[in-house]
């Protein structure tokens, strides 16, 4: 491809992403397909010659775009958001464009000192503590595991990284409702998941932390050495909120690193009325939350922050002779701040975004949000049969149907049905989970450009499938 053809395609491209955009609830939110259907369209190896453009960009129209699942259509309520803005995707094409290598500052000197800046910005934005200092990484799955293994490395005085484990008596705990990711970083950093402690949670589906005590102090009188403390500011199952003053003075009295996943709900606190949810925040060595998840930020963007960034360093820098710079000392080189040492330009994104949008835009968004979600909330309670199972602390509606005299097994069966019947229909997409062994449909409000006409169809679209299913 020469310049102009760049040039030519690269136009039709850019309108074709704006009128996707802003025609997405057209599409079927899940597309109408089976496993192997896009697998058994594709050719079984890559041609021999040069194809042109157009026919690349026909066969993605035909064959790609009928596969997808359209995480940007205002009726999409599975998982969480995904969302993104006309500035995140500029900023991205922007630094696709340029194809830095920001591993460390010589490499980038720009991208290095933005994503300082950009940080500070967010610390603030939070009004989280100033002793924080952000970096970048690209999940809160891989920024827990990097808590993880800065607390592993200062408990043992960087030694687990020199010798390896001699005798691992390492103890992580978490809610029971904690993230997945958890467990697969308890895998990864060598702790095995038998050293992985599931506290137990209260009726607000919140880390108990009365048992969180005694489990550690039980753990200690057996002669493990307890390390690590996760608290959830929004669990992705309920979004429910753990106490993270309480977890946090724990972990300070038993000499343990704290460690707080906001991954999702973290964007809240945008919003002065939703920081009483991070009280205690000041405890914790470390905090993380996803812009890629609900600040208008396309994936992947992951803002990591931590109080001793020494011992951040200190468990992830290496020094080969080709990477030396004479400036090291004076700098930031963020291939030492996490796992990856080859690291893209995020912060261009973010810096688009904070910029296009300001504080106070991204707080009308975030505050409409809320808005729909206890507008929903407020159907459900006034309407039979239907029921909340959770605390809506955020924007993420959890409920079901059932009648009374329905065993729980019935319920199950019934509310799994109504979400996949719903799901199949194309006209919106929930998720679920299960509380207290009840089978919970999940919705969760936080799509770029939802408003409250999707909320409503999607309200009425449920109602409708429920009495079909009850004929």
């Amino acid at each position: 491809m020469d310049k102009e053809t760049f040039k030519k395609e690269g136009y039709k491209l850019i309108d074709y992403i704006a009128d996707y955009f802003e025609n997405t609830e057209q599409y079927p939110v899940t597309p109408a397909v089976q496993p192997g259907d896009i697998f058994s369209q594709l050719p079984n190896a890559a041609p021999d010659d040069p194809e042109p453009f157009e026919r690349i960009f026909k066969d993605f129209d035909q064959v790609i775009l009928p596969g997808m699942t359209h995480w940007q259509s205002p009726n999409f309520f599975a998982y969480f958001p995904s969302n993104t803005s006309y500035p995140s995707i500029l900023a991205d094409l922007l630094a696709s464009g340029m194809n830095a290598q920001c591993m460390v500052w010589l490499t980038s000197p720009a991208a290095a000192e933005l994503e300082e800046q950009v940080m500070i910005w967010l610390r603030k934005a939070l009004d989280l503590p100033s002793a924080f200092t952000g970096v970048i990484q690209d999940t809160a799955s891989t920024a827990t595991l990097t808590a993880l293994l800065t607390a592993r490395e200062k408990h043992s005085d960087f030694q687990i990284n020199k010798t390896g484990f001699q005798h691992n008596k390492f103890t992580i705990y978490a809610s029971e409702q904690a993230h997945s990711s958890i467990d697969k970083a308890i895998k990864i950093a060598g702790f095995g998941v038998e050293n992985l402690r599931k506290i137990q949670v209260d009726s607000s589906f919140a880390m108990d932390v009365k048992n969180l005590e005694n489990q550690i102090v039980e753990d200690k009188e057996n002669g493990y050495v307890p390390l690590c403390v996760i608290g959830a500011l929004g669990t992705t199952g309920s979004t429910a909120v753990d106490p993270l003053l309480e977890i946090g003075t724990i972990a300070k009295k038993h000499n343990m690193w704290f460690h707080v996943d906001a991954a999702y709900a973290g964007t809240a606190l945008l919003l002065p009325a939703y920081r009483h949810h991070a009280k205690g925040v000041d405890l914790a060595d470390s905090f993380v939350f996803n812009p890629h998840k609900w600040m208008l930020t396309n994936f992947d963007c992951s803002a990591y922050f931590v109080k001793d960034t020494t011992s951040l360093i200190n468990t992830f820098s290496i020094m080969p002779e080709y990477l030396k710079t004479g400036i090291d000392n004076e700098v930031n080189n963020y291939r030492d701040w996490g796992i990856q040492l080859g690291r893209r330009f995020r912060s261009l994104k973010l810096w688009f975004v904070l910029r296009s949008y300001g504080i106070k835009g991204l707080q009308k968004i975030l505050q409409n949000h809320m808005n729909l979600a206890h507008w929903m909330e407020e159907q459900i309670n006034k309407t039979e049969h239907y029921e909340i199972l959770a605390p809506t602390h955020f924007n993420m509606v959890c409920f079901r149907y059932h009648q009374l005299g329905w065993s729980t097994e019935k319920s199950n069966d019934f509310n799994q049905q109504l979400m996949q019947s719903v799901n199949a229909t194309g006209k919106a997409f929930y998720s679920h989970t299960k509380l207290n062994g009840m089978y919970t449909i999940r919705m969760c409000i936080g799509q770029t450009n939802v408003t409250k006409d999707h909320v409503i169809k999607a309200w009425e679209n449920i109602q409708e499938t429920t009495k079909g299913l009850l004929v």
